[in-house]
């Protein structure tokens, strides 16, 4: 049986899910807080690029709250072609092409597999199918500036709707599966 491999990020109402610090803080209400615990509950290895990590690997080691409770004792795979080998806070290096090494880690025990960015490594391996649920937490909000998760860069792709659930304030969460090609 194989592990579970999903990713959440945040998006504004027109697609964009960089630096969602600078326009979510606003909306974040209790169904986002169980949302987010259920997601990360049963995960025990995550995957993520190489300039989250760097910044993440900054601040969160010495941080106590639910999400550093979390993040700091999980196995971090990270996905980079500047870095190597054995890397300090519980992470290693992805050896090889992300794609292979998540189908791998999935048929391995342990619990559920999270994806948590960046932006490139989360379309890539969405689209690449090794992702089971993408999940975005939309919030009432147009912003101008930031990357969004899906550019020109990606051709037409068909997800399908896995869940829907609007909040008490004001968001969308979304979760979507790729549909299957026929």
């Amino acid at each position: 049986m194989s592990r579970k491999v999903s990713a959440h990020l945040f998006s504004s109402a027109n697609g964009v899910v960089e630096s969602p610090n600078l326009w979510q803080f606003d909306a974040f209400g209790p169904e986002e807080g169980q949302l987010m615990g259920e997601v990360i509950g049963p995960v025990t290895d995550v995957v993520i690029g190489r300039k989250l990590w760097q910044e993440w690997s900054e601040f969160w080691p010495s941080a106590d709250d639910p999400f550093g409770q979390f993040i700091n004792p999980v196995r971090k795979h990270v996905v980079s072609s500047t870095l190597s080998g054995e890397l300090p806070w519980n992470s290693a290096v992805i050896d090889g092409d992300p794609v292979d090494h998540v189908r791998k880690l999935r048929e391995q025990d342990g619990g559920n597999i999270a994806v948590t960015g960046g932006i490139d490594t989360v379309r890539s391996l969405f689209l690449a199918g090794v992702v089971d649920e993408l999940i975005l937490t939309t919030h009432p909000v147009v912003t101008n500036q930031g990357r969004r998760l899906f550019d020109e860069s990606v051709p037409t792709t068909r997800l399908s709707l896995l869940s829907a659930q609007t909040t008490s304030v004001g968001n969308v969460i979304l979760t979507y599966g790729l549909r299957p090609t026929e």
